[in-house]
């Protein structure tokens, strides 16, 4: 099937590539749309985001993209929207993706998907040595920040699974988990599937787990199918798997962006 990609990122925050460079892939690789969604400034940790300074430029390279390649593939202009981060006003994007990416506990930011030491086990150790006290920190950051940004879609939900030192079979951790997602989806329906530690290497299953599949279908939750790309090479990595999987957890479709909100396709 051809395939849709709202979060990808560029030279404008942490990817390797042009939006243009995105977007000549995209079409290479047949796909029916393409959206890009650098980070957003975030004060306490600017190393892999936009400056507030390079919105304009950036939404004027995507409007004059969208312009160029009208006849060859749609382009949507989006945002990585972090909690700590000023939410734009409406109307400014296209889409808004809500993550999460760091905590901050005693006026000091703890990265959560960046690195593996010192951020998550430093912030571990903050939290009394206790890793479900920085779970349940996550998670409830994770909830307020859709809650207050209303946003398009949720992202990466439990990417704080990422470098494999959360207790993922622990009941106590998935309770915590399905609670939040049960949270989540009274403000936001729409959750992504996102592939992007499959193509860098650092996991072998998308975010959301199996589980939490279970629990967003049954909850009425929607998939949008996303691979959080930072390489032209991966702007579909494991989407054809990615499907395989939603079809063992129930799924009969997954959800593309028409611009104004999302379509239903079949899977």
């Amino acid at each position: 099937m051809r395939y849709s990609n709202l979060h990808n990122h560029t030279t404008f925050s942490d990817g390797t590539h042009t939006i243009e460079e995105n977007i000549l892939a995209a079409i290479e690789k047949n796909m029916c749309s393409i959206g890009f969604s650098d980070h957003s400034y975030t004060p306490h940790e600017d190393s892999y985001c936009m400056q507030g300074r390079d919105y304009p430029a950036y939404l004027a390279e995507l409007k004059a993209m969208k312009e160029k390649y009208a006849d060859r593939i749609p382009v949507y202009a989006g945002l990585e929207l972090d909690y700590y981060s000023e939410i734009p006003e409406p109307g400014t994007f296209d889409y808004i993706i809500a993550s999460v990416h760091y905590l901050i506990i005693n006026g000091r930011s703890y990265g959560i998907d960046h690195s593996l030491s010192p951020d998550q086990t430093g912030c571990i150790e903050v939290c009394g040595g206790d890793v479900l006290v920085m779970v349940q920190k996550y998670y409830d950051l994770l909830c307020a920040h859709v809650e207050r940004c209303r946003p398009t879609m949720v992202g990466h939900f439990d990417v704080i699974t990422k470098f494999g030192i959360m207790p993922e079979e622990d009941e106590r951790y998935r309770e915590i988990a399905k609670t939040a997602l049960a949270r989540v989806l009274k403000t936001c329906k729409y959750v992504e599937m996102n592939t992007g530690a499959i193509s860098r290497g650092w996991r072998k299953l998308p975010y959301p787990m199996p589980y939490l599949l279970d629990t967003l279908r049954e909850l009425g939750g929607e998939v949008v199918l996303n691979a959080d790309s930072h390489h032209t090479d991966n702007l579909t990595c494991w989407f054809d798997e990615a499907v395989e999987l939603l079809k063992a957890h129930g799924f009969d479709h997954i959800n593309m962006f028409n611009g104004t909100g999302f379509d239903r396709v079949a899977i």
